[in-house]
């Protein structure tokens, strides 16, 4: 087995599993494909495509090999790229949640691109699903999301944490530092983020686990909106502390605790657990653990 017949199961994989148009691609016969494709199932000793009607599917086996192919394929090009250019040049592909990649990531890749300029950093910001689907097909190298991961093969490391804090106009309910009970945190007008952000999901969980609910009378994805209306006396919001921060700071707001309630969550960095991580990778990584050390909290604008 060679790396040749996984390039040529692979791109069978990406044409459908369409063996003529994978031989096309190739510029290869199509029985040359079909030969290629017999030897890795002889080699294996497992059928790795099955016919059904004039159309052929991955058998449960070739799913499995098709995960591992892709990874070792990506190795070979890791090292090859490593080896000729000696990592002075190279790429690093990171996807981001919605709540990191608008709110930390970046800072992150500025601060990189400082310390690295030769390194390019490609970014893609969708939702925590789509991102473990991008790292099981390699299509990207590491992901940044909040709290934990369900995906099988997939690597975690926590790190950072952030907190949320409930802020209100300087005019009250609350004084700044307040401990409020939860009675009385209940029966406040809510400023919320959109459902499916994480800071929305840190808010409902924590009712969740109080076993109470709440109606928000504002919905709304900028946190710029909602620090506005909270400093307006419109209700309450309950936001990242960093993100706040300025507004705090200047008095536009005041910042309170409630008793009883759990809004902290944590920043995990994600990867394959078959994934080879290049020094340029680890550099990176490395920058996101030391981010709040070596650099100023990022403010909003």
């Amino acid at each position: 087995m060679t790396r040749r017949h996984l390039q040529i199961f692979l791109r069978v994989c990406d044409c459908g599993c369409n063996m003529t148009r994978a031989a096309e691609a190739l510029y290869l016969s199509q029985p040359a494909v079909s030969q290629a494709v017999a030897e890795l199932e002889q080699y294996y000793g497992a059928r790795l495509f099955e016919r059904m009607g004039r159309r052929l599917y991955l058998t449960p086996a070739g799913e499995r090999f098709r995960e591992y192919a892709v990874h070792i394929e990506a190795l070979f090009d890791h090292m090859e790229k490593g080896l000729r250019s000696g990592d002075s040049s190279g790429l690093v592909r990171v996807g981001a949640s919605i709540t990191v990649g608008s709110q930390f990531l970046p800072y992150y890749v500025k601060a990189f691109r400082q310390k690295d300029p030769a390194i390019e950093v490609q970014v893609r910001v969708r939702p925590s699903k789509e991102l473990e689907r991008a790292l099981h097909t390699n299509q990207l190298d590491l992901a940044l999301v909040e709290d934990a991961v369900q995906g099988e093969g997939l690597m975690a490391e926590p790190y950072m944490e952030d907190e949320l804090v409930g802020i209100c106009s300087p005019c009250g309910p609350f004084e700044q530092g307040e401990l409020v009970s939860r009675e009385l945190f209940l029966q406040q007008k809510f400023l919320l983020r959109e459902p499916g952000s994480g800071t929305r999901e840190v808010f409902d969980r924590a009712l969740a686990a109080a076993g109470v609910t709440a109606d928000p009378l504002w919905e709304s994805p900028s946190t710029g909106a909602l620090v506005n209306a909270a400093m307006e006396g419109l209700g309450v919001a309950v936001l990242p502390r960093r993100l706040v921060a300025v507004p705090l700071a200047r008095g536009r707001v005041r910042a309170f605790r409630v008793e009883g309630m759990d809004f902290r969550r944590t920043f995990q960095m994600v990867w394959h657990k078959d994934k080879f991580l290049t020094p340029a990778m680890r550099r990176f990584m490395e920058l996101c653990r030391t981010y709040e050390l070596d650099y100023p909290s990022p403010q909003p604008g």
